[in-house]
């Protein structure tokens, strides 16, 4: 079964079993979806649910970011749930430990020094790591081993 397919099942079964929460968030990424496939004109691959589900994601953390500053503890519980559903059917994602390892193997391949090299070294590792680490993290990582 695709993952939109899942995300389907269960949104009927949500739907079914009465739990509004999960129901309105699956709702919310069905319709992303359909709104990328409409857009393009095309049926996404899995790659490319995956990749909306991340965005979908990264909206989620952006809000709660916002939702804190303002204060707004029932909205910031709100989102929070939604993003641990949608999390939950993202692939796994690599440990810190495991992105600077990665990081280490193409400091080394590169022969990269001091916080210059950063964005060579970015260059090289995003494509190995896409869709199991946050660019974020492993900006830091690499910022981190490029300093030492």
């Amino acid at each position: 079964m695709s993952l939109k397919e899942q995300l389907q099942t269960d949104m009927v079964d949500a739907m079914r079993s009465g739990d509004v929460e999960k129901r309105d968030t699956l709702r919310y990424v069905m319709s992303a979806i359909k709104q990328v496939e409409v857009d393009e004109r095309r049926e996404l691959t899995e790659e490319d649910v995956v990749a909306v589900l991340k965005k979908q994601a990264k909206q989620r953390r952006e809000s709660i970011a916002d939702y804190e500053a303002a204060g707004r503890e029932d909205l910031v519980h709100e989102e929070k749930a939604q993003l641990a559903l949608i999390e939950s059917y993202l692939p796994a994602q690599m440990s810190r430990e495991e992105i600077a390892v990665a990081a280490a193997e193409v400091i080394a391949e590169l022969g990269a020094e001091g916080p210059q090299s950063t964005g060579q070294v970015m260059g090289q590792l995003m494509p190995r790591l896409k869709g199991m680490a946050d660019g974020r993290l492993v900006n830091e990582v690499v910022r981190e081993l490029l300093m030492s």
